[in-house]
């Protein structure tokens, strides 16, 4: 069984997945299939597959899940090694810490950044050892009628997170670490959210 999450965590390992074939083949490969089956399903020479195969398994983004007897030759049968690939924000390089202002975008930029990292290396960890990462997420939305309201909600959220984190914190048990963060929602009809013109 592949695992859920792998995470793409050097330049090599997203530019092997980057050309529009290589991820093709990664999503056909959730079920797994051999060069010929690939050929015959994409309609391309087995060889040129064979090379983008032989790429995608050096860059330990597919796997070798079973050998099939044919005449005359042994067929390799292979498989995505995750059902989900993620980039690692670091790949695309680091962001100066600068300061941590909870109203900064680049700051949530950051943390995203480094939440999406620290999981996908605890979920591909995880997997390997055959355990289930405890993880949990919150997700609500909610409208603001004035610019001010968004400075006070945050620092109301701020007070109520402290005290229920008082309530549950046991020294010496297992740190988990929480994140809250806000932004535009987009409309249905956009691919990005209306940039407010207030600051």
């Amino acid at each position: 069984m592949s695992a859920a999450l792998a995470l793409l965590d050097t330049p090599e390992r997203v530019a092997c997945a980057l050309p529009d074939l290589r991820r093709r083949l990664l999503e056909r490969l959730r079920e797994p299939a051999s060069a010929a089956e690939l050929a015959r399903e994409f309609g391309l020479p087995r060889q040129k597959l064979n090379y983008h195969l032989r790429v995608l398994e050096g860059q330990h983004l597919v796997e070798l899940v079973e050998l099939r007897p044919r005449r005359g030759f042994t067929e390799r049968v292979l498989r995505t090694v995750a059902g989900a690939l993620v980039v690692d924000p670091g790949v695309l390089g680091a962001t100066a810490p600068g300061d941590a202002d909870r109203h900064a975008a680049d700051h949530l930029v950051r943390t995203a950044g480094a939440m999406v990292r620290d999981v996908g290396r605890m979920v591909a960890h995880a997997d390997s050892a055959g355990t289930r990462l405890l993880t949990f997420t919150l997700e609500t939305e909610v409208r603001f009628a004035t610019p001010g309201e968004v400075h006070d909600f945050s620092e109301a959220l701020a007070r109520a997170v402290a005290d229920v984190v008082a309530g549950f914190d046991s020294p010496g048990g297992r740190p988990f670490r929480l994140v809250a963060a806000g932004h535009p929602a987009p409309r249905p009809d956009q691919e990005a959210p209306d940039v407010p013109a207030h600051r």
